[in-house]
């Protein structure tokens, strides 16, 4: 199932996006879970990744739709976005949140069924991918597990390194080692899980990453960590 959020503050033009997604639904002989806020702020406000596509209007009252949709993809890399607009000015601003398109009020039945279709093909690839969902300070993460290069015991938590940032979450490594363990995902050292696929090189008793990052291997774990790593190789 595909969730899909309508987030507009006219109920007309609420109605009519509704309409055409029940169009949708009947001529490609599927089913979509659709909800609607009336506001930018009840989006945001505890967004956990729920959704799969948002359909979002750009001028509205609390919040509008870019600020909206710059603080769900600061949680949210993978969401679909689209915006609602009256005017192509607005819709250029997309960019910056990497919406997938716009569509333009009056909507038109087939432009909106173009990109619905383009929407739902990114959704479906999208889930081939694997994702764990992280709490940091007051927000909720989802991370692409491909994006991770190794996760680090620290203290009571963990750090999560990723290739464009850091995340700290409440630990042990012991649950994160469980959650990823057919995942790709394998201890080098008590206090490191590696990702085996960012793994450049093993010298002598370091891991070398990807990114030029060095690991310690520790010796009672080198030889499972070194035949999990090839096992795969012929």
């Amino acid at each position: 199932m595909i969730n899909l959020c309508i987030v507009e503050d006219e109920t007309d033009q609420a109605d009519i996006l509704q309409g055409l997604i029940s169009d949708y639904e009947k001529s490609h002989n599927c089913q979509l879970s659709v909800t609607h806020l009336s506001d930018g702020i009840d989006l945001v406000d505890g967004y956990c990744g729920q959704y799969d596509i948002i359909l979002l209007d750009i001028q509205m009252k609390h919040m509008n739709g870019m600020d909206a949709a710059e603080k769900i993809r600061a949680l949210d890399n993978n969401v679909v976005i689209i915006f609602i607009t009256s005017t192509v000015q607005y819709a250029v601003q997309g960019y910056a949140v990497d919406a997938l398109g716009y569509v333009l009020k009056p909507v038109s039945a087939a432009a909106f069924e173009k990109l619905l279709d383009k929407s739902i093909d990114k959704v479906n690839s999208s889930r081939e991918k694997v994702y764990i969902k992280i709490s940091v300070e007051d927000k909720q993460l989802k991370l692409d597990c491909q994006s991770i290069y190794y996760i680090e015991s620290s203290r009571n938590n963990v750090v999560i390194h990723c290739k464009n940032d850091s995340f700290v979450t409440s630990g042990p490594l012991k649950k994160f080692e469980e959650l990823l363990w057919d995942k790709g995902f394998f201890k080098c050292h008590n206090a490191y899980l590696v990702n085996l696929s960012m793994v450049d090189a093993i010298q002598k008793e370091d891991v070398i990453l990807l990114d030029n990052t060095t690991l310690p291997i520790s010796r009672n774990k080198k030889k499972e960590f070194m035949s999990e790593l090839t096992k795969d190789i012929l």
